[in-house]
């Protein structure tokens, strides 16, 4: 093989060699999205920018897990990948008599990475309404099921009050409050000096941040969001987008990381 061909190989293999990829969320999800980046050639770099802090009710969520793990519940509904961190920080146990609906892909994928077992993940929408209107055909209709709900202290309760109308016996706990987490300095640095190739968004929460503590970002980093509601919020709040990853799923998100990498790579 010619040291042409070998060049183009490698690019193929590695479509993202060279490039450093700023990872904004930590955990499981965030370590395999970093493993996932490196082996298309990217060097990531993980930095948690939002976390989550203990709920103002601690015993309601301390209680409703304890009787998650008895059993008590037909259902645990699970809206956002940080809800899947308070779980797993509380070594949350969900019985095999337990099913686990998760809002969306990123959800679902943090809830696996964390050794938890998904049920349902809604087909068309990934949000708390796509869940709602798919539930009662996902279920064969069964009522009333016994629900436990997860949330977070500023999300709407749309899918509890939802199920609830439909005659459901739902528990709506709040799990955590999020919080935003100061990166380090030398990051912030290096953003603005234009040496990170690409920022990855994976949340409205995640958006606002980084536009707080890293905005503006320069016109040489990509910045990349994981669906459109989340480009959606991230416009709102006057952060750029350049690409938006068609679905809400991790690997969609790489996904269109790399076609945009290709896209600039041939300009």
């Amino acid at each position: 093989m010619t040291s042409n061909s070998a060049g183009k190989a490698e690019k193929a293999d590695k479509p993202l060699a060279g490039w450093r990829v700023l990872v904004p969320r930590g955990g499981p999800w965030g370590d395999r999205v970093a493993a996932n980046l490196r082996s298309r050639g990217a060097s990531p770099k993980v930095a948690p920018m939002i976390n989550f802090a203990p709920t103002d009710d601690a015993a309601a969520l301390e209680g409703a897990l304890q009787r998650l793990a008895a059993g008590e519940f037909d259902w645990l509904t699970v809206t956002s990948a940080t809800t899947v961190d308070v779980l797993f920080s509380h070594q949350a146990v969900v019985p095999p008599t337990t099913k686990v609906a998760a809002v969306g892909e990123t959800t679902a994928a943090a809830l696996v990475a964390a050794g938890y077992q998904v049920a349902l993940v809604p087909a068309e929408d990934n949000s708390a309404r796509g869940l709602l209107e798919e539930w009662t055909a996902a279920t064969d209709g069964a009522i009333p099921l016994r629900i436990l709900a997860l949330r977070s202290a500023i999300a709407k309760p749309l899918l509890s009050v939802g199920l609830a109308r439909i005659g459901h016996h739902v528990e709506a706990v709040v799990a955590y409050r999020t919080v935003g987490v100061p990166v380090e300095e030398s990051i912030v640095a290096e953003v603005a000096d234009g040496r990170f190739q690409a920022v990855l968004v994976t949340s409205g929460s995640v958006a606002e941040q980084v536009q707080n503590q890293l905005g503006p970002i320069p016109e040489s980093t990509l910045v990349v969001c994981i669906g459109p509601q989340t480009a959606k919020d991230a416009g709102a709040i006057g952060l750029r987008v350049d690409a938006v990853a068609d679905e809400r799923t991790a690997e969609s998100l790489i996904e269109v990381l790399v076609r945009a990498a290709e896209a600039k790579r041939s300009d």
